[in-house]
């Protein structure tokens, strides 16, 4: 059941499937928290595992950046190989100021100015939201953790620089943070009739100028991927 981008064998993905840009995340989430991690996909370089976690089982794959390629990821893993829950675990960019580098956020909603909704030829403006069981699963994760975790808009941008410099009029509508896939994953998943959430952690501030490293953002997400970690074992009932 292998495709263009995936191939992996039936059977080799989990239910639930954490889903960071990053291919070096992915691996570094495996090889940290999985047990009996497999790599079972390295097409393109994008690194897809599976083990378990706490006795669950938990697969983790690289989405790469941007809305098609996390259109092409998660439509696969929902379509092709039977995985009911993604949560994107990524990195995003603070536009509130009450958010600090580090702090974790889950985006209830994902405002957009990409054209991805295009395709499904609706007579309006559809409006991504996440799933309401995966979020109250993480909400109550992150609370038995001790993190404050914010929950709210994200932005869902197609451009990384931006020309027109209007990204913070977002903020006055109370959007918490700028990221690149939460919107195509939150409409793949209404359209298959899947489960999808996106929890991002503050890599930079576009209200003061302070910046992560590469290294940094690889590595020191732990609270993310702990949440959503635990929000898997939530989900399995155990």
């Amino acid at each position: 059941m292998s495709t263009p981008h995936n191939s992996a064998n039936p059977g080799d993905f989990a239910k639930t499937v954490l889903m960071p840009g990053d291919p070096l995340r992915s691996q570094f989430i495996a090889e940290t928290f999985l047990e009996g991690a497999k790599l079972v996909n390295n097409v393109r370089g994008i690194q897809g595992y599976t083990g378990t976690y706490a006795g669950v089982p938990v697969s983790v794959m690289a989405s790469g950046m941007g809305m098609p390629s996390m259109g092409i990821y998660s439509y696969e893993l929902y379509s092709q190989y039977g995985v009911e829950n993604i949560l994107r675990i990524g990195s995003a960019g603070a536009i509130s100021p009450r958010l600090k580098l580090r702090d974790v956020v889950a985006a209830q909603g994902a405002c957009t100015n990409s054209n991805f909704a295009h395709q499904y030829g609706l007579p309006g403006t559809f409006a991504p939201i996440a799933d309401f069981t995966l979020l109250e699963a993480a909400v109550g994760a992150a609370r038995a953790l001790g993190v404050e975790m914010p929950v709210g808009n994200l932005l869902s941008s197609d451009t990384f620089y931006d020309a027109s410099n209007s990204t913070m009029k977002w903020a006055e509508m109370g959007v918490l943070a700028v990221e690149m896939e939460a919107a195509a994953l939150y409409m793949t998943a209404a359209k298959l009739g899947k489960r999808a959430l996106a929890i991002c952690s503050i890599s930079d501030s576009l209200v003061t100028g302070e910046e992560l490293s590469p290294s940094q953002r690889q590595t020191t997400f732990t609270t993310m991927m702990r949440i959503a970690l635990d929000t898997a074992v939530r989900l399995s009932g155990k």
